[in-house]
């Protein structure tokens, strides 16, 4: 993201009702001037976003002080929680939602990683949330909860995505309930019914899925029983809700973010909640 962007999508975005927004630092700021023009729009950080190689055990030392250095800047904003996903796997953007190479002993170095890293962000105030990802090396049910079960007792916590865990072919609201002492945030993404139907057809890659076949949706407005994901959240629950589409389904990324905001402002779950 660059300046122009960051402000671009500000002066859409305030339009809508919101009033806060992903935090992703344009390398060109620093972290005031970031904040300054965040300012400037009325609007306050959401968590961030972090993604590395956690498969590779030669990378570890590396990622770990990367993620450190990730949590500083998302404290020095007040931001205290962050989403963390793994990196691309080409094998998956080819083949998604099937798992391509996995297996128990990369499950496992990720855990590690991911374990080690948590720890450090929550040495700078920040917890770091798993986040499962089509077409990235953490993708599947099995690696989502073999991550979650072997970092037991870490300060890494859930931070799932709605659309994501649908396509993957979870039930969100089953493992959301699951998890749900761990849960820090969560990302609201709709599935397209007419989307998921060919993509799963055509056995598109993840460029197809999402940018042709316009898979992800609005929330509220495809398969996704929001419904059953909020009644799953933990009593008192107070973790951030992200609304993250990537591609909108309908014309604009202003009309987008309007619909996602009336889907939130209606629903009885967000009553008397701001966003």
């Amino acid at each position: 993201m660059t300046e122009q962007n960051l402000r671009e999508a500000l002066a859409d975005l305030v339009q809508t009702g919101f009033r806060s927004l992903h935090t992703d630092v344009p390398a060109s700021l620093t972290v005031a001037e970031y904040r300054s023009i965040l300012d400037e729009f009325g609007f306050t950080p959401a968590p961030g976003y972090f993604a590395g190689d956690f498969h590779i055990a030669d990378k570890q030392a590396a990622i770990v002080e990367q993620a450190k250095a990730h949590a500083g800047t998302l404290a020095a904003l007040g931001v205290h929680s962050t989403f963390v996903a793994g990196n691309i796997d080409m094998a998956r953007f080819a083949n998604p939602a099937v798992g391509d190479n996995a297996s128990a002993e990369r499950t496992k170095q990720m855990a590690e990683t991911l374990a080690l890293l948590a720890d450090a962000g929550f040495s700078e105030g920040v917890r770091f949330a798993l986040h499962p990802h089509i077409a990235m090396i953490v993708e599947t049910e099995e690696e989502t909860r073999g991550v979650l079960d072997m970092t037991a007792g870490s300060h890494l916590g859930f931070g799932p995505d709605t659309g994501h865990l649908l396509w993957a072919g979870m039930v969100p609201e089953r493992i959301i309930a699951d998890y749900a002492d761990r849960l820090v945030a969560v990302h609201l993404k709709d599935v397209d019914p007419n989307g998921f139907r060919q993509t799963l057809r055509y056995e598109d890659d993840y460029i197809t899925a999402i940018g042709t076949r316009h898979i992800w949706s609005e929330p509220g407005r495809g398969i996704v029983n929001f419904d059953a994901v909020f009644d799953a959240l933990p009593a008192g629950f107070d973790g951030w809700f992200v609304v993250e589409v990537d591609v909108p389904n309908l014309p604009t990324p202003l009309e987008s973010s309007r619909a996602s905001y009336e889907f939130l402002a209606s629903h009885p779950y967000f009553a008397g909640a701001t966003a």
